[in-house]
């Protein structure tokens, strides 16, 4: 079994665990997690979230991001400057739509996240763009 610093299970799923938990999904959540989709910006329930707590992978609830490390990047995306345990980010080079970036997916079940930037906020000048769908938030306390 691989751990994560932060001591959460980073064994990958297997494609039938995957499916099981996709069983649930609605078709954009599906579109954004499964086919590496994009929602429309200003859009996403999590942008304007405000509450201390933690964002969780919407399909293996695996913590990604906390609220400590949001900002607000005017792109119309939930950002964040730095995971929630940098094991918890997988980085995939991405060359589609003519350009190259940085796509984020989750290491456990391979979901699609969003992107990331070396555009943001000190203390690490990135900006990891979320699609909100890719999230459940969980508030402290």
């Amino acid at each position: 079994m691989a751990v994560s610093a932060s001591g959460y299970d980073l064994t990958p799923l297997t494609p039938a665990q995957v499916e099981e938990k996709a069983a649930d999904l609605t078709a954009e959540e599906r579109r954004v997690l499964l086919d590496h989709g994009t929602e429309h910006p200003f859009c996403g329930t999590l942008l304007d979230n405000k509450k201390a707590g933690v964002y969780h992978c919407r399909l293996c609830d695996l913590p990604l991001f906390s609220s400590d490390s949001k900002f607000d990047s005017g792109t119309g995306w939930p950002s964040f400057f730095q995971p929630f345990d940098p094991e918890h980010i997988r980085y995939i080079e991405d060359t589609s739509l003519g350009m190259t970036r940085t796509e984020i997916r989750c290491p456990r079940c391979d979901s699609h996240l969003g992107h990331v930037f070396p555009d943001g906020p000190p203390p690490t000048g990135q900006r990891y763009c979320l699609n909100s769908v890719a999230m459940v938030f969980t508030e402290n306390g």
